[in-house]
């Protein structure tokens, strides 16, 4: 393989191989390449016929140790498509008996410039098809369950870590479930972009050297392969040139990313303990590896923070692609390597992390519902409740005793409040939802 030996030498040798995914997208790619052109009557039949056996082979993962290129190498993903080229000729001219050319049999009708970009866009969408939107749409099931079995839970809210008026757990994970729920679609919609491939378009987008139809032929058989609504760009120059599609799905992974960040935090800090910390939850399955090297039986979120590592890494890689989508001039894209690498890594972190903490916290987690309730009931910021009826700078004087261990019960009966107006007004059920209980009493 005279190309990929050469790209040893002048290309990055870091080691970084491109996934699955990509490879699985480029042999869909020259199989579906050399159908059309037989289809089309420009290719040899029976060379084009070993050409999708050799190219399905490659789909299949069966020639993974061949595709040696580095991720970090021409911008335009030249060495990726030479690879690919390279190996089914050679596995295609060893069926025949005869020379299959990489060029001119298994690269026909194409160029670098559009299989690199068209490949990245189907890796993509495939990993975000597959993986990510049922982890998130699991994540959100998992999310509204354990809302509502924790709907009755009733504890202290928290603003800027201090105490502040009583919430439910369940409310809490509905925020959460709720806007897992918007991830995955926002996700979704983000992919459709990437759906339009510059297939047909080879080395300006103009098309030259590539049959009128090939584009729209070769997009058809692609979406049969992966199962999603692919098709040819109506404009090739514009994803041949700007990857600006693959940015906001890249974008839209870093919010996901945001989103579990946000969701481990609180749930490390409800885990947090047992005596001294908030200690809100218990999470079982935490136990099932040693949480210290030294201290016998300390539990610790192990899987919590794992994800919390993958969500930092997602939001590392959406930097990486803001600058390779920048790369490049006039008529081509120099970052499609690096994107196409990045985009399946952050699908995969995210949809590993979120099926993880779904499935072995979310689906777990016991609520801790009497020390949750004690926060709830001596939460200083119960003296809300009447500022109302006496205004805020007197419920302010008595939240600052409230904070000093006074309990909310002396402080209503000093204003007054009989015993039975306290158990009104402190009725949890009602200040958990709209309304202002102190003016229920007289």
């Amino acid at each position: 393989m005279k190309y990929v030996e050469g790209s040893k030498r002048v290309f990055l040798s870091t080691g970084t191989r491109f996934p699955r995914e990509v490879i699985w997208a480029v042999g869909a790619i020259k199989f579906s390449a050399a159908k059309s052109n037989v289809d089309l009557g420009l290719l040899d039949a029976e060379i084009g016929r070993v050409i999708q056996a050799k190219a399905k082979e490659l789909m299949k993962g069966k020639h993974d140790q061949l595709m040696v290129v580095d991720v970090f190498q021409t911008g335009s993903g030249t060495g990726l498509n030479m690879n690919a080229n390279e190996v089914i000729s050679e596995l295609a001219s060893e069926v025949l008996g005869k020379k299959v050319h990489p060029n001119d049999h298994v690269n026909m009708g194409q160029s670098s410039n559009d299989v690199g970009p068209t490949a990245i866009r189907v890796a993509a969408s495939v990993a975000v098809s597959t993986d990510l939107v049922p982890a998130l749409q699991k994540m959100s099931r998992s999310l509204n369950e354990l809302s509502k079995k924790t709907a009755a839970v009733y504890k202290s809210g928290r603003t800027h870590l201090r105490d502040a008026l009583p919430v439910t757990m369940g409310q809490e994970f509905s925020a959460y479930a709720d806007e897992f729920s918007r991830d995955a679609d926002l996700v979704e919609q983000t992919m459709e972009f990437l759906l339009e491939l510059p297939i047909g378009g080879t080395a300006v987008g103009t098309g030259l050297n590539s049959d009128p139809k090939f584009g729209g032929l070769v997009a058809k058989e692609i979406a049969k392969l992966a199962g999603l609504r692919f098709t040819s760009a109506k404009n090739k120059f514009r994803p041949t040139r700007l990857l600006t599609d693959m940015s906001s799905l890249s974008g839209a992974m870093r919010s996901v990313s945001i989103d579990l960040y946000r969701l481990c935090q609180d749930l490390r800090l409800m885990f947090s303990g047992p005596l001294t910390g908030f200690g809100e939850i218990d999470i079982p399955t935490q136990e099932e590896v040693a949480g210290s090297s030294i201290m016998p039986g300390k539990t610790n979120p192990v899987t919590v923070e794992s994800a919390l590592l993958a969500s930092a890494e997602v939001v590392g890689l959406d930097g990486a692609n803001t600058m390779a989508a920048s790369l490049g001039e006039f008529e081509l894209t120099m970052g499609v390597p690096l994107m196409g690498y990045n985009l399946v890594l952050q699908a995969k972190l995210l949809s590993e992390a979120l099926s993880k903490v779904s499935t072995l916290v979310i689906d777990h987690v016991v609520p801790m519902k009497a020390k949750a309730r004690e926060y709830a009931e001596t939460s200083p910021a119960l003296i809300t409740l009447v500022a109302p009826k006496i205004g805020y700078d007197k419920a302010a004087v008595l939240g600052k005793e409230l904070a000093k261990g006074v309990s909310i019960r002396t402080a209503l009966k000093r204003l007054g409040y009989t015993p039975k107006e306290i158990d009104h007004i402190l009725n949890m059920k009602d200040l958990v939802k709209p309304g202002i209980p102190a003016r229920k009493i007289k």
